[in-house]
């Protein structure tokens, strides 16, 4: 019997548990590959940005950081990256502080990786559940088409071929495809999942590389003004008492 037979003896309710697991199937590679192409894109893009991101690292301009952050949109640590700089221009135009921004722009910084990882988790609650469900549903199926057999039995008094093909062609037929739903579904969400997580890494390291660049070299900068200061004002004072020698 080869699996067209198999379909052709399958119950109403197996066939509505069949028709289920194929819905739910045509839904997970959908998603798949929707989130493989963001993700393809967000990767792709990111890569673009950081040689510009690491120029302004090195003492770069800060407007083309911000082109280039408009150009690539879709890049998750030239968001990032421009939520700081967003915070950070706007406390300076304000009057404010800028070193004294330092807590306002971490935390947009922040704010702007959680937004970001939203976005891109989004999907992928879908894929882990069905990934978790789908076999219960060709479980289900499969009991069904189980119990479907043992009336047949008891219904005719005899357990013939012809008589348990249907409710064994539901149980076969929703336990293989229950489990061929949910494999992609896991691999996907395992692999996304992995991706993620090096997302989130690449998005701290932006972020702390930006507060460094920001805050931390004005601090150098104001160290050495003061350490210059002192050495003059050492050679005002040994300089008349030098002269008088």
């Amino acid at each position: 019997m080869n699996f067209t037979e198999l379909l052709g003896h399958v119950g109403i309710f197996g066939g509505a548990v069949i028709v289920s697991l194929a819905l739910l199937s045509v839904f997970s590679v959908a998603m798949i590959i929707d989130k493989h192409r963001r993700f393809s894109s967000a990767s792709g893009q990111s890569e673009k940005f950081k040689p510009e991101f690491k120029k302004f690292l090195h003492g770069g301009d800060v407007q083309n950081l911000v082109e280039a952050a408009r150009q690539h949109q879709n890049s998750y640590v030239a968001q990032v990256v421009s939520a700081g700089i967003v915070e950070y221009d706007g406390v300076a135009q304000s009057g404010g502080d800028p070193t004294a921004s330092l807590e306002l722009v971490t935390s947009a910084l922040r704010d702007s990786i959680s937004e970001t990882l939203i976005q891109l988790k989004r999907g992928l609650g879908f894929l882990a559940t069905i990934g978790s469900t789908a076999p219960f549903v060709g479980l289900f199926g499969t009991v069904v088409g189980i119990i479907n057999a043992f009336r047949s039995i008891a219904a005719t008094g005899s357990g013939g071929m012809s008589v348990v093909s249907g409710g064994i062609a539901e149980a076969l037929v929703s336990t293989a495809l229950g489990i061929f739903v949910a494999i992609p579904a896991v691999v996907a969400f395992n692999h996304f999942t992995g991706k993620l997580e090096t997302f989130h890494v690449e998005m701290n390291r932006a972020s702390s590389q930006l507060v460094n660049r920001l805050f931390k070299i004005p601090e150098l900068k104001g160290l050495d003004l003061e350490e210059a200061e002192v050495k003059a004002s050492k050679v005002k004072k040994e300089g008349p008492a030098y002269a008088t020698r």
